[in-house]
């Protein structure tokens, strides 16, 4: 079954709480689980990914996210893991333990050491021990190309021959003419490698152009608005999706302000807001942000009727 998992449609990338010692909240980790997992539209949801400060998580912190995510939603909802490694060893053992876990499919970040360079064998090598490891769909990360760490088409589509197992990628390519050609060619491929938009600062644009999902962090606080977006725009329903559009477009502008590092940091503080999450935890050298930018955070979600006038969650 999860084998069969093919990764489309609306995939939040959910958030994880900590206590304030740092460790990990796992009762209102799930408690987040069930609410996004409970949003109509969601047809998966992504864990030990950005969202989750994956970076600041040992091997074993991320194998109990994965036990805990299974335990509370894994039976209903397919679970995507990340892949977050700077080397290829530990890339194939996180990607065996999430197989073994209860995953359905793996984000595959691309190693830091491709900032420094790359060409398509060393990439190809990478995603093949990925996938001798586990025989889960994988999903590419697409990174933007100036930093060295994306493929650039004529690699993609190497990497795609060479193994089988690539179903979709996440595109945060950030050049909307890129991002359409990814979604024209690779989505014409048979079988089809579906494109799951990441462009969450201009998602309407991103959806026009007919990527098959989207995978986004903010998901974690606005799926609701992302899932009726998306079948929205795949109705052909432009005043709807504008309507849609007009919401998110506040959030959008407040969760991917300058510096980006802390988007996922701003996100924990809108959930707090709206009563989702009692604190907004973050691990250096993330800090907390100021009570200006979280003024700002509650303005938009008063401008995109998730808080009344008030701040009161409506």
């Amino acid at each position: 079954m999860k084998h069969s998992y093919i990764p489309h449609g609306v995939i939040p990338a959910v958030i994880l709480p900590f206590n304030e010692d740092l460790s990990i909240d796992e009762k209102n980790f799930r408690r987040h689980l069930l609410d996004v997992t409970g949003v109509k539209g969601v047809s998966a949801i992504t864990i030990n990914a950005h969202s989750t400060e994956v970076a600041s998580c040992t091997f074993d912190e991320q194998r109990r996210v994965l036990e805990v995510a299974v335990d509370a939603v894994g039976a209903k909802t397919p679970l995507v893991h990340g892949v977050y490694a700077e080397g290829s060893l530990e890339a194939a053992r996180i990607a065996a333990m999430a197989t073994k876990g209860g995953a359905s499919a793996l984000l595959v970040f691309p190693p830091g050491p491709f900032t420094l360079g790359q060409h398509p064998g060393m990439v190809i090598d990478h995603f093949k021990r990925i996938a001798d490891a586990s025989g889960l769909p994988l999903i590419v990360f697409q990174y933007p190309l100036a930093g060295g760490q994306g493929y650039p088409l004529s690699t993609l589509h190497k990497l795609i021959e060479a193994v089988p197992s690539i179903r979709a990628i996440k595109d945060w390519c950030s050049n909307p003419v890129l991002h359409e050609r990814h979604i024209r060619e690779l989505q014409s491929l048979n079988p089809v490698v579906n494109v799951l938009t990441t462009h969450s600062a201009w998602l309407f644009s991103s959806l026009v152009l007919g990527p098959n999902g989207l995978l986004s962090g903010s998901g974690s606080v606005i799926a609701d608005l992302q899932s009726q977006l998306f079948t929205a725009v795949n109705n052909n329903d432009l005043v709807k999706a504008r309507e849609l559009n007009d919401r998110i477009f506040p959030m959008s502008q407040v969760f991917y302000a300058d510096p980006w590092v802390d988007m996922h940091n701003r996100m924990k503080e809108a959930l707090v807001l709206l009563g989702k999450l009692p604190r907004a935890v973050v691990r250096p050298p993330l800090m907390k942000i100021s009570d200006a930018e979280i003024n700002k955070i509650k303005h938009a979600l008063i401008q995109a009727r998730l808080l009344d006038s008030s701040g009161k969650p409506l």
